[in-house]
C-alpha cells in the first residue's frame, strides 16, 4: 500500500472500533461510518477499507498486538478512541495535523453543493445512473424508479426530478428546454462531464457502490 501522510498508528484504533461494530467485519467502501471517518481523517474511504481488510486478516505485528490489547477489551478501546478524538486540532488543520498539508480530494464528493445543500455531487452521480436507466417521460415523481430512489436517498422527489431534468439539459443528443438558467446546471454539468462520456458500466458500479452510503 502506498504511504499516507496523513496516516498514523493510533487510527488503527479507530478502524478496529468500526470494525467491531456490528456485523462484525469489514465494512463496504461507502458504509457511511467508514465515510465518514474517512472524511475525519483526509483519507479516502479505498484505503481505510484496504487497512481494515488488514484487521480481518491480522496481516502485520502491529495489527496483531492491536488486535491483542483492544479487541476482546471494548472499554479499553472505547477509552483510548474517546482519547485520540479529543486530541487538540482532530478533524482540523491544527495540531493533529501539523507538518501536514491537507488538500481536499475525494471529500468534495460527500460535501454538499453550494446550489442546494440537500445534494451532494456523489448523490448527482446516482442520480446520473437513473438518468441512463430512464427515458425522459418516465423522469416523473410517478416513475417507481425515481420515487424509490428518492426515499433511499432520502431527498425529495421533486428534487430528483429537476436533477434529471437538468442531465436532459447536458445530453447533447436530446433537445431540451433552455435550464441555463437553473442553479443545479454548473455541478450537474460536473458530473455529467466526469461521467457522461464514460463506459456506463463504470458508472453504474459507482453508483451501486455509493448506495451503501444510505443503506
Amino acid at each position: 500500500m502506498a504511504k499516507n501522510l496523513n496516516w498514523q498508528d493510533d487510527y488503527w484504533l479507530l478502524l478496529l472500533q468500526l470494525y467491531l461494530q456490528k456485523p462484525v467485519g469489514v465494512k463496504a467502501t461507502y458504509n457511511r461510518l467508514l465515510v465518514m471517518l474517512s472524511l475525519e481523517l483526509h483519507i479516502p474511504p479505498q484505503e481505510l477499507r484496504s487497512r481494515m481488510c488488514e484487521i480481518a486478516k491480522l496481516d502485520t505485528p502491529r495489527v496483531e498486538r492491536i488486535w491483542h490489547d483492544y479487541a476482546r477489551n471494548p472499554q479499553r478501546l472505547n477509552r483510548a478512541v474517546r482519547l485520540l478524538h479529543e486530541m487538540k486540532g482532530f478533524n482540523s488543520g491544527g495540531d493533529f495535523y501539523e507538518g501536514v498539508a491537507v488538500q481536499e480530494t475525494f471529500e468534495r464528493d460527500f460535501r454538499p453543493i453550494g446550489a442546494d445543500e440537500r445534494l451532494t455531487p456523489m448523490m448527482l452521480t446516482i442520480i446520473l445512473d437513473l438518468y441512463f436507466q430512464l427515458t425522459p417521460p418516465t423522469m416523473v415523481a410517478e416513475t417507481p424508479e425515481v420515487s424509490k430512489l428518492a426515499k433511499q436517498m432520502r431527498t425529495p422527489v421533486e428534487l430528483v426530478v429537476e436533477v434529471l431534468r437538468v442531465f436532459c439539459y447536458c445530453d447533447p443528443y436530446l433537445r431540451r428546454p433552455n435550464m441555463s438558467s437553473n442553479r443545479l446546471l454548473e455541478a450537474c454539468r460536473q458530473t455529467w462531464q466526469r461521467y457522461g462520456n464514460t463506459d456506463q458500466q463504470q458508472l453504474s458500479h459507482d453508483a451501486e457502490e455509493l448506495k451503501e452510503y444510505f443503506r
